[in-house]
């Protein structure tokens, strides 16, 4: 009977730690997630595509940034993102860029009585900008967390954490 206990145990364990541990990049909620991660970034530095932004947010949306402060709603975010979109018109170069730091990306599930639900993703990213000769200089470094969840079987960023910035030098 200690047998069957203690092996009952252990499997609990294994699948309570499996379930914490963050993905293998070959996990297919991983790979979805690194995509939707590139997407975003290419739809709000690259390509302006605010309607796919659009689509990405939870209406109740927060973003969290360390020296930006608190944006509250979906629309609040992005309405600055629209506008500086339409200043930029059609130049051919991003004002900034984004760069994901290798290796930095992970994905952690989050589960309810053992149904996925959503996911924690968090990664270290540097950006770019441009500069008066229309080359593209060393910006700040940071540390991101997102939460995404499933609504209506899609998935959503409903709070972002932008934290840690530091110069690169």
């Amino acid at each position: 009977m200690q047998n069957v206990l203690s092996l009952s145990l252990l499997l609990l364990l294994l699948n309570v730690h499996t379930s914490w541990c963050q993905l293998n990049k070959t996990d297919e909620l991983y790979k979805l997630l690194a995509k939707k991660d590139s997407l975003l970034f290419d739809a709000a530095f690259n390509t302006c595509n605010t309607d796919y932004l659009d689509q990405l947010f939870t209406e109740d949306f927060e973003f969290y940034h360390d020296k930006g402060g608190f944006t509250e709603g979906k629309e609040a975010f992005l309405r600055p993102m629209q506008e500086a979109c339409n200043r930029r018109g059609s130049r051919a170069l991003p004002p900034a860029k984004r760069h994901l730091v290798t290796d930095s990306f992970k994905v952690y599930p989050l589960y309810k009585k053992e149904v996925l639900y959503g996911a924690i993703q968090h990664g270290v990213h540097s950006f770019s900008s441009l500069d008066q000769n229309q080359t593209y200089k060393k910006g700040d470094i940071a540390k991101f967390t997102h939460i995404w969840i499933i609504e209506n079987g899609e998935w959503k960023l409903k709070r972002e954490l932008s934290y840690d910035h530091q110069l690169l030098q």
